[in-house]
């Protein structure tokens, strides 16, 4: 990152690139049993400048960031400083009209925040007109699943028939949201990608591969309730951010009073997909290009881990 502002850069980012330079192994930030170097926090930092840079952040401009104690708000705050940019960092726990308020009042023209906030984000983001970007990082969502309480179905479809990511995630939205309706979930609703809520728990869930031309699809139905205290004993969660990554959930059988039963899910996901994409679904091995997808996709979720 070379953009200088016109006056003195800050104390924090002279002091960070001096050591980088001069220190480069030397550890700058410890997090979850990793060391981070001062050449690596500099590095990851310029990324973040450069990308601000690439959307057009200048010298002055607010960038706000809501991010808990984790490594990407320091490259966030950094990467904002190289720039010049005025950084305007906030606590997550707040709430709705409190973020909205300090976007407004800042005149924040990108905002970095936490994946998990997109639902929000996106609700509140029509009553801000200043705010141009939105960048979201540092995943911390996670996915609960039991056999007896959730389903889980995946399908394959010919990249031809998704134009677009955007336009796949509505339409896929669209379409769990008729299988709520026709499991007798009246309230549901459907927004943002990837999220079927009542009210604004979340009671399916769905994200969009695309491997070798063909589109990978995975839903998941929340039929019965669950109780995630049970998986917070072994999968530990910051709790600065466990009101965050652990979202309220509900099920179709806490919707309607009853549970059911999986050749009803299947038969009304099958009949709601055929309608929706106008294909004919049916049960079967993969064939050869779709096994070399989801075995190319399934490789690269290892290699992520």
């Amino acid at each position: 990152m070379s953009a200088e502002s016109d006056g003195k850069r800050s104390d924090l980012v002279q002091s960070i690139e001096r050591w980088a330079a001069s220190l480069p192994d030397t550890v700058a930030l410890r997090f979850e049993g990793e060391a981070i170097t001062y050449e690596a926090l500099n590095r990851r930092a310029n990324r973040v400048a450069n990308g601000l840079q690439g959307m057009g952040v200048e010298k002055g401009d607010r960038v706000a960031i809501m991010l808990p104690n984790i490594p990407e708000f320091v490259y966030a705050l950094v990467g904002t400083l190289k720039l010049g940019a005025v950084a305007v960092p906030f606590n997550t726990l707040y709430k709705g009209g409190e973020i909205l308020h300090i976007l407004k009042d800042s005149g924040a023209k990108v905002l970095i925040a936490l994946t998990n906030f997109a639902p929000m984000i996106n609700e509140i983001r029509p009553e801000l007109p200043a705010l141009e970007q939105v960048i979201l990082t540092g995943e911390r969502n996670l996915l609960f699943a039991h056999p007896e309480s959730t389903a889980f179905l995946q399908l394959i479809l010919q990249r031809g028939l998704i134009k677009d990511v955007d336009g796949a995630y509505r339409k896929v939205g669209d379409i769990v949201l008729t299988v709520m309706k026709a499991l007798g979930v009246k309230e549901a609703w459907y927004k943002h990608r990837g999220s079927i809520r009542v009210r604004g728990d979340k009671i399916a869930t769905f994200v969009i591969s695309e491997v070798e031309g063909l589109a990978l699809i995975n839903v998941v139905f929340f039929l019965g309730p669950m109780d995630t205290g049970d998986f917070l004993r072994v999968a530990w969660v910051p709790p600065e951010i466990r009101d965050k990554v652990v979202e309220p959930l509900t099920s179709v059988e806490q919707e309607t009073g009853h549970r059911p039963p999986w050749d009803q899910v299947k038969e009304t996901v099958a009949a709601a997909l055929e309608e929706g994409f106008q294909v004919e679904i049916k049960e079967g091995s993969f064939v050869r290009d779709e096994l070399f997808a989801y075995e190319k996709l399934r490789s690269l979720a290892y290699k992520a881990r």
